[in-house]
């Protein structure tokens, strides 16, 4: 049913309270998992060298890099077809075209629970606006309520 299934992760403990979702339903469709970072873009003001921003931006997508593949390593002992990638811009926007564009039959993303429309509108919830645009399939895995803030 599933060939390629994608799970989006910002480093925190709370995003990565979906992984043993994503990893088992990869584990069950025998399907590649795919490990995604988004990183939002760095401002571009003229008074700092371009060089040094496109610097400290190859320093970040290296360290965002280091971090999926570590949790790679986590996964190979259960699952051994993962895939990480990294991508700059909008959370949102950029984890629907990259599902979109990889051909991702299934979104796995942890959610807060934050619940109600100020709150929702107020915080700009990645996975509420994911779940919203998503042309596949989303699983949504609300968040443990002693889970370390990320």
């Amino acid at each position: 049913m599933y060939k390629r299934i994608l799970l989006p992760l910002d480093g925190s403990a709370v995003a990565e309270q979906a992984l043993p979702y994503a990893i088992a339903q990869a584990v069950r469709f025998e399907a590649e998992l795919v490990l995604l970072q988004t990183l939002p873009a760095l401002p571009r003001p003229a008074t700092i060298p371009e060089t040094m921003i496109q610097e400290t931006e190859a320093a970040t997508v290296r360290a965002a890099q280091d971090y999926l593949e570590r949790v790679a390593l986590q996964v190979s002992q259960t699952h051994k077809r993962t895939q990480v990638a990294v991508v700059i811009g909008s959370a949102h926007e950029r984890i629907l075209q990259y599902a979109e564009e990889n051909e991702i039959d299934l979104i796995v993303i942890c959610t807060r629970g934050q619940s109600g429309f100020l709150s929702r509108w107020l915080m700009g919830s990645v996975s509420d606006r994911v779940v919203r645009g998503a042309r596949v399939p989303v699983l949504m895995v609300r968040a443990s309520e002693d889970a370390e803030p990320g």
